[in-house]
């Protein structure tokens, strides 16, 4: 593999299971020192099983007030500084509008939005005084479409948008890049459960690639707007989508 995050930090949420361990596995297999932050306490061995070397675990909630705060201060003290951030933890608490509990859409808009915001804020500061970095926001096709009980997931994630924008204008001059990624349905051992059966048969007919997206190729995607080769790429909710959003 190649190394062109050789000397980078990245401090990828979620890190534990899905697309954010897919994700640090991409960073480290091309030499990033990756800190992995997850509210499960899996997280400490999965840091430990990925390639390379200088890895670190941070098993915290990131909902709880000031744990963004704590986590960066942690990777940074640890690894001397943050290069790359990916917001992947999430949530997805699935209800009819007019039956969502008040509950469900607290926790979702608490994970998915506040928490990818106190998470970029942190980060931004740092890497704002540095002169550089890459924040990269899990969003989700839902974030431009509607999707049958998911109002407050698409809520969050086109609130993920929004924020991502306005960041994007306010630290573009200090050579930090924030963006998206929106992915259709993708196959992590969670996905396969939510869309077995023919629920999932009649999603892959809405998508004109006729297939769900892999945890690798939304890695890929983050791996590039993680890189130098992005640095003119600020801004933007980059769609995973095999073509869903433009029927």
């Amino acid at each position: 593999m190649s190394a062109i995050f050789a000397g980078r930090t990245a401090l990828v949420t979620g890190a534990a299971s899905g697309i954010g361990l897919a994700v640090a596995t991409h960073l480290a297999e091309r030499g990033a020192r990756v800190v992995g932050v997850d509210i499960s306490d899996r997280i400490a061995g999965t840091v430990d099983g990925l390639p390379g070397e200088g890895h670190h675990a941070i098993a915290t909630d990131l909902t709880r007030e000031g744990a963004a705060t704590e986590a960066v201060a942690e990777a940074v003290g640890v690894t001397g500084q943050v290069d790359i951030l990916v917001n992947s933890a999430g949530v997805a608490l699935l209800d009819k509008a007019v039956d969502l509990s008040l509950d469900k859409w607290n926790a979702t808009m608490a994970l998915n939005l506040t928490a990818s915001f106190t998470m970029a804020q942190a980060a931004g500061r740092h890497m704002t005084e540095r002169g550089y970095g890459r924040i990269i926001n899990l969003a989700s096709q839902a974030s431009v479409i509607g999707l049958d009980q998911h109002v407050a997931y698409c809520t969050s994630k086109a609130g993920i948008v929004g924020m991502t924008k306005a960041m994007s204008l306010e630290w573009a001059p200090a050579g930090v890049t924030v963006n998206a990624v929106s992915p259709t349905v993708v196959e992590t051992e969670l996905g396969k459960k939510a869309w077995a059966g023919q629920k999932g048969e009649d999603m892959k007919k809405l998508i004109p690639a006729g297939r769900f997206a892999q945890p690798e190729e939304v890695a890929a995607m983050i791996g590039y707007l993680a890189s130098d080769d992005a640095g003119m790429v600020t801004g933007e909710n980059l769609l995973i989508d095999g073509g869903y959003s433009a029927v």
